[in-house]
């Protein structure tokens, strides 16, 4: 009786029913910890996907939405516009003059200013540029080291062993340098080119390139372990195609570890970006990007001008603490070891 109550208790329920009494998400939605950091993600979210009425346009910016006045944002066409295809000027942070010196906060800058650009602007719509490089550097990498590993394990022999030695070969090189290599090249590429493109691009193919070798590694033991079941030899003497076994039955039985590495991960893409900056190779003075902030605050240490840097290290530090929260909770709601 017992080995049928479970099934009869979850039938008749949709799927998103049945995961939401599973096991695993009744741990998860038990750890406070885990709740506090996705509540600090959802309100970065919101925070980015609302950015143009927090922090509404000006200069350049009203001039792409073909607006004459701020708050005319809030006009139906021009805030669709501003939310889902934003121009390139809005990311921009807004400069309110062309004094060096930090402003104290005030009316127009809530947060102070630091070389005449407003702190506030720049770390509001530098929520969008951390979420937005952050996915698509996580789910870059995430898809390739997926694909690889799973290419790797599942074929074994030589194809495993040139794809093991060359990611031994990623491994060896410090990931800083390997970034910060492929970034000027890439960089020197485009700009000899002479086409504009989006600042952000160059960065996360870097990150990208670097970054997929420590996923691949985890799903090859997966694939290693998982090719080997009956479930796969079954498909495989029907018939099935190398292909279609890899990505319908052994890649969606071997991916639970990555996606809570994932998880993980995005919260040290902020901290990367910041890195570069340090290193004169992140975004050009006045790009909306935490990083390029707590760069711009090195030359006013001092407690007068305390908020140039306390608001920026701030947004960095909840960031990576709230994906690292969360990270950590699933990664022990979805371990068996640990129910």
């Amino acid at each position: 009786m017992t080995t049928t109550a479970a099934p009869d208790r979850l039938r008749g329920k949709s799927r998103f029913q049945q995961f939401w009494v599973s096991p695993a998400m009744r741990k998860l939605r038990r750890n406070p910890l885990a709740i506090t950091g996705l509540i600090i993600t959802l309100l970065f979210v919101l925070m980015a996907i609302f950015a143009p009425f927090l922090a509404k346009p000006s200069g350049d910016c009203m001039r792409d939405l073909n607006i004459a006045t701020p708050n005319e944002v809030f006009k139906p066409g021009v805030a669709l516009q501003a939310i889902f295809a934003p121009p390139k000027a809005c990311y921009k942070t807004e400069r309110l003059s062309f004094q060096a010196q930090p402003g104290a906060p005030d009316a127009r800058a809530p947060f102070g200013t630091v070389n005449g650009y407003n702190i506030y602007y720049g770390l509001i719509w530098g929520a969008r540029t951390a979420l937005k490089m952050g996915f698509a550097i996580v789910g870059i990498t995430l898809i390739v080291g997926i694909l690889v590993g799973a290419i790797s394990g599942y074929y074994g022999g030589w194809v495993d062993n040139l794809i093991q030695r060359f990611i031994d070969v990623i491994f060896a090189l410090p990931p800083l340098i390997m970034t910060v290599v492929v970034l000027t090249i890439l960089r020197a590429r485009l700009m000899g080119g002479g086409t504009e493109y989006d600042p952000t691009f160059p960065i996360i193919v870097a990150f990208s390139i670097t970054g997929w070798a420590g996923y691949a590694r985890i799903i090859r033991g997966e694939v290693l372990r998982t090719r080997q079941l009956e479930y796969v030899d079954a498909a495989r003497a029907l018939g099935g195609r190398d292909m279609r076994l890899i990505l319908k039955h052994v890649v969606p039985n071997s991916v639970a570890s990555v996606f809570t590495i994932a998880v993980l991960n995005l919260a040290t893409v902020p901290l990367g970006i910041a890195a570069l900056s340090f290193l004169g190779l992140g975004f050009e003075s006045g790009y909306s990007e935490w990083g390029q902030l707590v760069d711009a605050a090195r030359a006013w240490l001092k407690f007068d001008y305390w908020y140039v840097l306390a608001y920026p290290a701030a947004f960095i530090i909840l960031f990576s603490l709230a994906f690292n929260l969360f990270g950590d909770g699933l990664r022990d709601a979805l371990d068996p070891k640990t129910r």
